[in-house]
């Protein structure tokens, strides 16, 4: 009697060509992460020291980068050699200061072309009025004085004959307050004597005053100097020439409490303060 023959299993070739890619292991992964974090990180810190750099008020030593930087003055030396081959940053040879290269004045002047400041202000001033329900009004200095380009109205409506196209007086607004105190004397006088042409009432006006107390305020305020029943504070936005690009000014009636007057000051601020900073300006 003939057994029956068992067929040899032959190899299942394609389990194991079909077979996954190994997985590599967690310690592998993790080796290669530090690299790339590293050479991240390297990128800020070299920006970093840029900006420390650009945040001083001229040619600055090693030392004060480092120290505005974060970094101790070894680490600091690397990075400003690396600038200074890139042409971000430059040594003088004499005094051994640093100072911004041609490159990053280069690369600032572009992105200041690129920058629309009413593109830029519009949509935030918009959004400080809805947040705070003052009515904001934004103004440029235009041929004949401070003119109203923006409006926003706020919650409760201010009856006034102000609109865009509207020019304001310079001695007796808050607008025109705010951009005083940032004009040269040669500015001052040829603004003043436009302005007393359509308004004689200067008497008594300590244009000097006005000037200091908006510089150490960084905003001006009026109550109800130009129009009964309003009161309006005005804060600068500045460009890199420490003039006043814009002014942002808020209006009050007698429905909103004057104890919040403060609180809505800082917030106006705040918000001109970081637009004049994308404006690669200093605040003060």
């Amino acid at each position: 009697m003939r057994r029956p023959q068992r067929k040899s299993r032959a190899p299942d070739k394609t389990a194991r060509e079909t077979k996954p890619p190994r997985t590599p292991s967690r310690a592998s992964t993790t080796a290669t992460l530090p690299t790339a974090r590293r050479g991240i990180q390297s990128v800020g810190i070299g920006f970093r020291v840029l900006a420390a750099l650009a945040a001083e008020p001229a040619a600055a030593t090693l030392g004060a980068v480092a120290t505005r930087a974060g970094l101790s003055a070894s680490q600091a030396h690397r990075y400003l050699a690396s600038l200074v081959a890139a042409g971000m940053a430059a040594q003088n040879a004499a005094s051994g200061r640093y100072e911004l290269g041609p490159q990053a004045i280069q690369i600032g002047l572009a992105a200041l072309a690129r920058t629309d400041i009413f593109a830029e202000a519009d949509p935030a001033i918009a959004a400080f009025t809805r947040e705070t329900g003052r009515t904001t009004l934004v103004a440029a200095r235009g041929p004949l004085g401070p003119t109203i380009v923006r409006w926003h109205p706020g919650s409760i409506p201010v009856i006034t004959s102000l609109a865009v196209g509207s020019v304001l007086p310079l001695l007796r607004s808050a607008t025109g307050h705010a951009f005083l105190g940032f004009m040269s004397e040669e500015e001052i006088a040829a603004a003043l004597a436009q302005d007393n042409a359509r308004d004689r009432r200067k008497a008594g006006i300590d244009i000097a005053a006005i000037r200091s107390r908006v510089r150490k305020a960084m905003a001006a305020s009026v109550d109800e100097m130009l129009i009964p029943g309003l009161r309006a504070t005005a804060v600068p936005i500045l460009d890199i020439q420490n003039r006043a690009a814009l002014v942002v000014t808020a209006i009050a009636t007698s429905a909103f409490p004057r104890n919040e007057d403060a609180a809505i000051v800082r917030r106006l601020q705040a918000v001109c303060r970081n637009l004049t900073e994308r404006l690669g300006a200093p605040w003060r």
